[in-house]
């Protein structure tokens, strides 16, 4: 018998996790596959025993559906810690936005000099909102209240918002309660700062924690964040996928064809793929790019033929893949290329 689901976590965890224990075979069809078969079977409606039936199937007929497996519990508790960093860094993305939109309502000349993705301009914006509440303080008071906070630079930051605050000297009506509300977000971003900090630091130690943490630190540009992200989309185990060309496809950043009569090589990004584990293999080849000569090489010379800049940074993280592919298939590290040496 073969179980089929289109919802591999959360609601569906404890009966995945029960059939899986008993030995059963489960197989996993993606809710955007289903929807799109439901379209080739009788009726408009969608009732949950249509998509019952649609799956079953689709899982009869398909032999090409990814196997679920149990997870070991490092694993899962990887994917459980990052999933948290990824909602408290977008709730921190999305009140910034929001604290910028607020601020700029009043106080446009401060929005314009503050880096609000520092900590330093939070705390100042937790005391103080306006101009006028920025001009009655002064240089030194402000300094030391700066400082008695441990900001840093807090003579300099000092002088830059005292300096705004002189360019305006007009209220804007609903100013008081404005304020009040820059100095609520801002004390919401910074205690989300603080959470997003120690889980870091969980994540990290769960990381390091794994067996093939090492082996997949070893390549430039990888981190404990996006390390860990990396097996939580693939648990570390590479025969799931079978070939490190699906594990490029699955991460979306294998070009596939989009042929048709006399068109051919016609390539496209794929529309189905692991979001996160692209971000994984694209964020970490921008950093190598920075630090990995052997990547700023590779990259360089897809710029000279004429790739633009996204297209380049895909096609090393493409080959990025293979890489880290074989890295974890020999159990081995990654090993710069030294320096060839001109003879004496």
């Amino acid at each position: 018998m073969v179980w089929a689901v289109d919802v591999a976590d959360g609601m569906a965890a404890l009966w995945i996790n029960m059939l899986l224990n008993h030995g059963q075979r489960l197989v996993y069809l993606p809710g955007l596959a289903v929807n799109r078969a439901s379209a080739g079977y009788r009726g408009m409606g969608k009732t949950d025993a249509k998509d019952a039936t649609v799956i079953a199937d689709q899982a009869r007929m398909r032999r090409d559906l990814t196997a679920l497996q149990p997870d070991d519990e490092n694993v899962v508790e990887l994917r459980i810690l990052t999933d948290r960093h990824s909602d408290l860094t977008a709730d921190r993305t999305r009140r910034v936005n929001r604290l910028r939109g607020q601020l700029m309502s009043i106080f446009p000349a401060l929005e314009r000099v503050l880096d609000l993705g520092n900590a330093s301009p939070l705390i100042l914006l937790s005391g103080y909102q306006t101009p006028a509440a920025l001009r009655r303080t002064g240089r030194n008071r402000l300094q030391t209240w700066l400082r008695n906070r441990k900001v840093r630079g807090a003579d300099a930051l000092a002088e830059t918002v005292l300096e705004a605050a002189g360019r305006q000297h007009t209220a804007i009506p609903g100013e008081k309660i404005t304020a009040e509300v820059i100095h609520t977000l801002a004390k919401e971003v910074i205690a989300l700062n603080e959470q997003i900090a120690q889980i870091g630091k969980l994540i990290a130690a769960r990381f390091r924690e794994h067996e093939l943490a090492k082996v997949i630190s070893s390549m430039p540009g990888i981190g404990p964040l996006l390390g860990a992200e990396f097996l939580a989309a693939t648990a570390g185990d590479m025969s799931r996928f079978g070939s490190s060309d699906r594990l490029a496809s699955f991460a979306g950043v294998a070009p596939v064809p989009r042929d048709s009569g006399n068109v051919s090589g016609n390539l496209h990004r794929p529309r189905r793929y692991h979001r996160g584990l692209q971000r994984v293999f694209y964020t970490s080849a921008l950093i190598s790019i920075r630090s990995c000569d052997e990547s700023r090489r590779f990259y360089e010379r897809k710029r000279a033929e004429g790739k633009r800049h996204t297209q380049a940074v895909l096609a090393l993280a493409r080959r990025r893949v293979n890489v880290l592919w074989a890295l974890i298939r020999d159990g081995r590290c990654f090993e710069r290329e030294l320096p060839v040496t001109p003879a004496a």
